[in-house]
């Protein structure tokens, strides 16, 4: 496992509240509300710029927003690479090799692809994605790249049968390989939690959901990463139809001048 200070913020009593972020000015809202670190949504840079969500952009493309957000913001930034943008563990590796080399401390890569043709998304056999994620993690030690290899795991989000037995095997296989953190988005039941957490030593990361537990309860679960996903982004839009709406509705622009209320805000780390 790598020692970085990253690493560290994944061992802590409390666990880490992660910020994600889609461009420089939510990196910088991130940087100055105090949080530790932040990591990019796939998903909403994605619809940011007009794609679908499941690597229908270029890692190119990814790869500029991410430069701008290592330039401007000096928190740790993890990024989303989602399944990799190659099935060549190579040419992953070179694409998080070039990461690292703009900044970057962290990544996430998924163990599930979405079908081009029908936008299905389908989980990657455990042994295969495993086959290539040590094919990935030998490369990257090759060439001295020491980052944080967060990878989700999609047993909950595609709602598998026996979902909990199933990702306990591939956190197994996942650690062997090289894994640094497990990450379980759709993870929110309480016992199913605990069964995760105590089924491994990797920090375990769990995303926002309607239905997710409160951060001290997380946090006596054992778990030791909080993302936020791509919500805020989602909110955030919904708020932007909603205040155009009211310019038209209201023939004037006097809603947008209203004072914005700006608490002092420290979140959990």
């Amino acid at each position: 496992m790598n020692t970085t200070p990253f690493t560290s913020l994944h061992q802590q009593a409390s666990p880490l509240l992660l910020c994600n972020v889609w461009d420089v000015a939510s990196a910088k809202t991130a940087e100055k509300l105090g949080f530790s670190a932040i990591g990019t949504s796939s998903a909403a840079i994605a619809s940011m710029l007009g794609y679908a969500d499941g690597e229908h952009m270029a890692f190119d493309e990814l790869l500029f927003i991410v430069k701008r957000i290592t330039a401007c913001c000096e928190l740790p930034l993890s990024v989303d690479i989602e399944a990799g943008f190659s099935d060549n563990a190579q040419i992953t590796a070179g694409y998080i090799k070039a990461l690292a080399k703009v900044g970057v401390v962290g990544i996430n890569i998924e163990d599930s692809k979405v079908s081009k043709t029908n936008e299905e998304r389908l989980l990657i056999n455990e042994n295969t994605f495993a086959t290539y994620l040590a094919a990935i993690t030998s490369q990257l030690l090759e060439d001295s790249i020491s980052i944080f290899i967060n990878v989700r795991t999609d047993t909950f989000l595609l709602g598998i049968a026996d979902a909990v037995k199933a990702t306990q095997k591939r956190a197994k296989l996942y650690q062997v390989a090289g894994a640094d953190g497990l990450f379980v988005p759709c993870l929110v039941q309480a016992e199913a939690t605990a069964a995760v957490v105590n089924s491994t030593t990797l920090p375990v990361n769990v995303m926002c959901m309607r239905d997710l537990a409160d951060f001290a309860s997380l946090k006596s679960l054992g778990v030791k990463r909080i993302s936020m996903g791509n919500f805020l982004f989602d909110a955030l839009q919904d708020d932007l139809a909603t205040r155009l709406s009211n310019i038209v509705q209201s023939n004037s622009f006097k809603a947008v001048f209203k004072a914005v209320f700006k608490p002092v805000f420290q979140p959990v780390i």
